[in-house]
């Protein structure tokens, strides 16, 4: 329980805030690179006589969209290079890729901002000759898959070098005698994130803090401010406004029984005193039903009695209708005949109490749920 009171919380000046950084360097970034490639089987293909000097030097250029901190996306463009060899024929070849690559790239930040990456994707490559074969330069296009792997350095939260590694598969040419290559590439590349790192302001101390609770008069444990019933007993359950929790029971209440004389459906002139007894209670409580449950003595045949106990029922159930007013939307009948006897046995005891009706009341009533 809170209580109406002044609650008076003083924080002891001098005492620092942790300076915090609030990100707001953006997702995108820029780049490029340079390095070496070496193009495999070029000097290894069917027919050549020796390689001639490459010019192995290759470049690339990218943008890159962040996810989080641990994977992206990048398009680029790159040119990895060209070699050179002679065929057996003395015929000179050489060969060159460039083109725009798309990879998914992955981060994993090790301690003193270095980091490891490694990359996936696909490279759509122009390979093409400068030297003519009959009297023509020669070029074919086609898609080869690179992953890669490499080792970072932020110099500050926007500028990161990287040393990468990567391998590209399927550089075929069919034009160039079917030519058939892989690459191994390694360079440098250095990257810019846009955007800046901003630090939170650093609060030299804390003024007082004083701060009024508000009350609750009726000890409810809801105060003042939101209790929506100001008034609950102490004994009753709220909800979060401090209001009455409330729960529905379904009930059922036995209102007694009429007797029957043997082998008769007929009510007796005194039982319309109970009929009216069980009138003033469904008009009560007007959400209750009522079931007529008939029944009979074991005197005869089963069959005969189970009509007979259905009689009994509905000559109950249509006095309460058209003698009492109730609804006969509120009203079923039943007959069990010998199947549930008030009195075992055949004695004149037994047959006068079975000879009989019963009216079970079922209603739904709305109850507070106490503490």
């Amino acid at each position: 329980m809170m209580k109406n009171t002044l609650k008076v919380v003083l924080l002891t000046s001098m005492l620092p805030f942790a300076a915090s950084a609030a990100q707001e360097l953006t997702p995108w970034y820029v780049g490029g690179g340079l390095g070496v490639n070496n193009y495999e089987q070029n000097c290894d293909q069917p027919g050549t006589k020796m390689c001639g000097e490459d010019d192995p030097y290759a470049w690339d250029v990218f943008g890159g969209y962040l996810f989080n901190e641990y994977i992206g996306i990048e398009l680029g463009y790159r040119d990895l290079g060209r070699a050179e060899w002679t065929d057996t024929n003395d015929r000179m070849y050489d060969v060159g890729a460039s083109g725009v690559s798309l990879g998914v790239v992955g981060f994993y930040p090790l301690a003193n901002k270095w980091s490891l990456s490694s990359e996936v994707g696909t490279f759509s490559y122009l390979l093409e000759n400068q030297q003519p074969i009959n009297g023509q330069k020669l070029s074919d296009s086609g898609v080869a898959l690179f992953a890669g792997a490499g080792v970072g350095y932020n110099f500050t939260d926007n500028l990161k070098l990287q040393a990468k590694y990567r391998r590209y598969e399927n550089l075929d040419a069919d034009v160039l005698n079917n030519l058939k290559m892989e690459s191994n590439y390694w360079g440098l590349e250095l990257s810019y994130r846009f955007g800046t790192r901003v630090a939170a302001p650093v609060a030299a101390s804390v003024a007082p803090v004083i701060a009024a609770m508000p009350g609750d008069d009726d000890k409810d444990g809801v105060t003042n401010n939101i209790d929506k019933c100001p008034n609950t007993p102490l004994t009753h359950k709220v909800d979060a406004t401090g209001c009455s929790v409330y729960e529905f029971i379904t009930t059922k209440h036995d209102l007694g029984g009429i007797l029957f004389a043997n082998d008769s459906a007929v009510i007796r002139d005194g039982s319309f005193a109970d009929l009216e007894k069980l009138t003033d209670f469904l008009n009560k409580y007007p959400q209750h039903t009522v079931s007529v449950q008939g029944h009979a003595s074991n005197v005869g045949k089963a069959e005969y009695n189970m009509k007979l106990s259905e009689r009994r029922a509905v000559s109950v159930a249509n006095a309460l209708n058209t003698k009492y007013g109730i609804s006969s939307s509120r009203i079923t009948s039943v007959g069990y005949g010998v199947t549930k006897p008030a009195m075992q046995g055949n004695s004149a005891e037994a047959n006068r109490v079975n000879r009989r009706i019963e009216a079970i009341v079922t209603g739904t009533e709305k109850r507070v749920v106490l503490r």
